[in-house]
């Protein structure tokens, strides 16, 4: 492993944290229940993603940059996204009007999170281009006995499961109909949930063994998840919603399609997120989005950089609860004005940090660890190497010393465009060049050339 100690994560379907050993080491695979589309991201979806971005920035750390391969899907059918592309598109067929919202949506998802700091996962399959493989597992669960046609639907049959139940804990007879799955009479047992559903014609569809249709929520993450890591693999993360259905589904159809033992060796969830001390809600008023929170002045009546929301949510461990306020971020914000901009280097990561972060992601003590490093970081260009290279491991190494060379010259570019502006006098289209720089996190500093006495700017990514 490289020096750092031996990872251990604790996992859900267990109730224990134990030392993670993968399958291959070669390549080490997790999949992560990305967005649904239809909407800008809120903090909550934040959590996920930067939770699991740090496990995959450790398991690359561990295993290496080419033997991990990290999954992350875009879930594109839902009944919201139909809502929205029929009044927000309703001259167009409902597929391209779908296709529509959802590229919008899923183009500013990604934006809101590479701010985060955020690596991109290897793959980030969209449910629509899995249609195919979905209709496969069916196909298996059907022959195999696991599922059945009733009124135009196909079924899981939840009682054909010996152990069903397992990673929720709840007995199937206790069990509820989730999220999109209705008690219905053509149901053989009430927790039987679909995998495929009868489309109208205002429902996008796809043609099936089964008619016109679509594809049942849980039946989405089995197809893509077996397609891009397998029938069995290392890690599956999600929020602790997701325990139950969705995570409880995915694993009784891949299973029983498959037939293995286990969908996935390890199952993280992180926990809620609440905003200032309430469960979020938009009729609660404190529905905030990272697009809000990164561009607006909607949360404490002011813009917060990436960096600052990242360290936030890191400030809590991942498996409890977070209440996320202004006061945290002021608190993060302080925290980060007092690290270092410097370049790591060849140095290797501190191990007190590493130490944190193998113990089941215990990014409180990691924290910790890294602000007391940075302290010493002033007075030592060692010890600022190796902060640089443990920051920059927790995706939290102050953006001047990450910046990229081809952001950096378009930086400079409308700089030097500004200079040009008020040489001619026209500070209007320089002011817009300030306020647009000054939007995307860059501060101008305005001075004069001792020797000219002309004017010079310098610019500095602000924390």
């Amino acid at each position: 492993m490289g020096g750092t100690p031996e990872l251990k994560l604790y996992n859900t379907l267990t109730r224990e944290k134990s030392i993670f050993a993968p399958i291959d080491a070669e390549n080490v695979r997790m999949y992560v229940c990305g967005p649904t589309v239809y909407d800008f991201a809120h903090i909550g979806n934040a959590r996920p993603v930067i939770v699991f971005d740090v496990l995959y920035r450790l398991l690359r750390h561990v295993y290496g940059q080419d033997h991990v391969t990290y999954a992350r899907n875009i879930t594109d059918v839902d009944d919201k996204i139909n809502a929205r592309a029929l009044r927000d598109h309703p001259g167009l067929p409902l597929n391209e009007a779908i296709r529509a919202v959802t590229e919008m949506t899923e183009t500013q998802f990604h934006a809101d999170v590479a701010e985060l700091g955020c690596l991109e996962p290897n793959v980030e399959p969209r449910a629509t281009d899995n249609i195919e493989e979905m209709i496969e597992i069916i196909e298996k669960l059907i022959s195999t006995g696991h599922a059945y046609v009733a009124s135009g639907e196909v079924l899981f049959d939840t009682k054909s499961m010996a152990d069903y139940g397992q990673l929720s804990k709840r007995p199937l007879d206790e069990q509820q109909a989730g999220a999109r799955v209705a008690v219905d009479a053509h149901k053989k047992n009430p927790g039987d949930f679909v995998l495929w559903k009868l489309s109208s014609h205002n429902e996008p569809g796809w043609e099936s063994p089964w008619g016109r249709g679509r594809p049942g929520w849980h039946i989405e993450c089995s197809a893509m998840s077996r397609r891009y890591l397998g029938d069995v693999f290392d890690i599956h993360g999600g929020g602790l919603d997701l325990i139950f259905p969705h995570h409880e589904n995915e694993i009784a159809q891949s299973r029983c399609a498959h037939g293995t033992e286990v969908m996935a060796n390890v199952w993280m969830h992180n926990g809620f997120v609440q905003v200032e001390g309430r469960k979020m809600s938009k009729s609660e008023g404190n529905f905030v989005t990272i697009h809000d929170l990164l561009h607006t002045e909607i949360f404490g009546g002011r813009r917060w950089p990436g960096a600052v929301l990242r360290l936030a949510m890191l400030m809590t461990h991942y498996r409890e609860p977070i209440d996320f306020s202004i006061k945290r971020l002021e608190e993060a914000e302080r925290l980060l004005a007092k690290w270092p901009a410097t370049e790591p280097g060849d140095a290797k990561p501190d191990e007190a940090v590493m130490s944190a972060l193998a113990d089941d992601l215990n990014t409180v003590a990691a924290v910790q660890a890294l602000h007391a490093l940075a302290q010493a970081a002033h007075t030592d260009a060692a010890v600022g190497a190796t902060f640089a290279a443990t920051a920059s491991l927790l995706g939290l190494l102050p953006k001047k010393a990450e910046i990229d060379e081809a952001v950096a010259a378009a930086v400079d570019a409308l700089v030097a465009m500004r200079l040009e502006l008020l040489k001619a006098k026209d500070f209007a289209e320089a002011d817009k060049i300030r306020d647009e720089l000054t939007a995307k996190g860059i501060q101008l500093k305005d001075g004069k050339d001792p020797a000219t006495g002309e004017r010079v700017t310098t610019w500095e990514v602000k924390r």
